[in-house]
């Protein structure tokens, strides 16, 4: 029996997100939805209950993170739903897909060892900047058993539960680092062949893609230290190679010039050489590939700064603030 809309709930976390959060709020169809506001002063937690949505407020005087929010919701909807089932979590810059709550639904209703299950989230104005395009590119994934998921995700309640839902103290990565801990417990995600939401990056500066780049640093650090020594090595490659491409290389690159110039400069040419490379291993068009490339290689160096950051708030025994690129 498929399961009831009646028991599915979603949990909207946001800030300031204007027309934004509008269209996700009406994208849930009259769902059952908890609001959870970080602060906004555009008026977000009155177009919240206008809709129909129960308003949480966080206190800012503690240190925010997403992961902190979505509990917040949780909770929430959990003190009102005995016979909640599934929750559906969504991020006010994004709005869901039609069909996507019924076809999640019905598939966690035919693999009850499933624990959560995404779909394809698509940037809603690629064509605006080539940072909203590598969004998109971003959000690819083969259809089948994901290690990972994002904000936009339908969670099992026995699943969440379980794993006591999200780590409020990651502020960064805390969506893999979830599918990290459900996979443990026995409940691994699920990615569908099908649209789940349009999400609205809204980025048309280059400050903009290299703070969210240094988050992502930050992010492989902070995994790769909690589980990077677990059977999976959570992003222990990934923060290896932003070491390697982004920190050390360039020490070489540096120390080869200094030391043997003029031929030594010649070193940097390993980047360019990368760019062609990784050119040749993406798809698409020559320019989309090139493009691509070129992004691939250059964020290695924001990502080398985020991981550095987190070293420096470890050895300092301090939590960082939220790293926000809009």
């Amino acid at each position: 029996m498929t399961t009831a809309l009646a028991s599915i709930s979603a949990v909207v976390i946001g800030r300031n997100e204007g027309e934004r959060l509008k269209r996700c709020l009406q994208s849930l169809h009259g769902m059952r939805t908890v609001y959870v506001d970080s602060g906004s002063t555009d008026g977000s937690p009155q177009l919240a209950r206008s809709r129909g949505a129960e308003l949480v407020e966080l206190d800012m005087g503690e240190p925010f993170t997403a992961a902190r929010a979505r509990n917040a919701g949780y909770r929430a909807l959990k003190g009102g739903a005995n016979d909640l089932r599934y929750v559906q979590f969504v991020d006010g810059d994004c709005e869901l897909a039609a069909g996507w709550i019924e076809a999640a639904a019905a598939f966690l209703d035919g693999n009850p060892k499933v624990g959560a299950v995404c779909g394809r989230r698509r940037e809603r104005f690629p064509e605006r900047s080539v940072y909203n395009w590598l969004c998109d590119v971003e959000w690819e994934g083969p259809p089948g058993e994901t290690r990972f998921f994002g904000g936009d995700v339908m969670i099992r309640r026995e699943a969440f539960e379980a794993v006591n839902g999200y780590r409020e103290d990651m502020i960064a990565g805390e969506d893999p680092e979830l599918a990290v801990r459900l996979r443990a417990a026995g409940w691994p995600a699920w990615r569908l062949d099908r649209e789940m939401t349009l999400h609205d990056a809204a980025m048309t500066r280059f400050s903009q893609w290299w703070r969210r780049a240094v988050r992502a640093g930050y992010s492989y650090a902070l995994g790769a230290c909690l589980h990077g020594k677990g059977p999976e090595q959570h992003f222990v490659w990934e923060a290896r190679r932003t070491w390697i491409w982004g920190f050390w290389l360039p020490l070489v690159c540096l120390a080869a010039g200094l030391m043997a110039s003029p031929w030594g400069w010649a070193a940097w040419l390993i980047y360019p050489l990368q760019v062609a490379r990784q050119t040749l291993r993406n798809t698409g068009s020559l320019r989309q590939r090139a493009t691509l490339a070129f992004f691939q290689t250059l964020a290695r160096f924001p990502e080398a700064l985020g991981q550095v950051m987190f070293e420096r708030d470890r050895l300092l025994g301090r939590q960082r603030r939220l790293i926000e690129y809009k």
